[in-house]
């Protein structure tokens, strides 16, 4: 069983999450924990799965241009045995960045990553082709992200 979080920790992990190659002994000074102690609670922390991934954020206005779509996809009401086989098509699907399960009209929202309309039309096709218990998608296109929050908010946590 996974030890607690407890306030150094979450110390730990607010500062991580900003810049995850930070030296042990820089998150000592920074929390008041010796580098040993950082050390061995990082490494509990990602044996323990708290530190899912350690991963290089890219600019997009560098990499070139994506469009981000945001779809709201409705599943016929009487076929909810069918969203296991869509949660893995869903993940398999590299352009889709996030999917929620949520309450409301809308049974699936989508963030989708596209080069263009074109790409994301053929991406729909294909979602509707091999998922026929969807009965529509809604979708909106973003005009410009105004925040992108990749962190979690650390002093939420209890």
């Amino acid at each position: 069983m996974a030890d607690p979080i407890d306030g150094f920790d979450r110390k730990i992990l607010r500062l991580i999450q900003h810049d995850c190659h930070l030296k042990a002994e820089a998150i000592a000074e920074a929390v008041g924990l010796s580098a040993s102690a950082v050390q061995r609670r990082l490494k509990r922390l990602r044996s323990d799965a708290v530190i899912a991934a350690e991963v290089a954020v890219l600019d997009r206005n560098r990499t070139g241009p994506l469009m981000t779509f945001i779809a709201g996809v409705e599943i016929e009401r009487d076929n909810y045995d069918a969203l296991p086989k869509f949660r893995l098509w869903l993940a398999k699907q590299q352009s889709i960045q996030q999917a929620y399960y949520v309450t409301g009209p809308i049974d699936v929202i989508l963030i989708i990553l596209a080069q263009d309309i074109d790409a994301f039309d053929s991406l729909c096709s294909r979602m509707m082709a091999q998922n026929p218990q969807i009965r529509r998608i809604n979708t909106n296109v973003v005009l410009n992200v105004v925040k992108l929050g990749l962190n979690l908010p650390i002093d939420l946590l209890t």
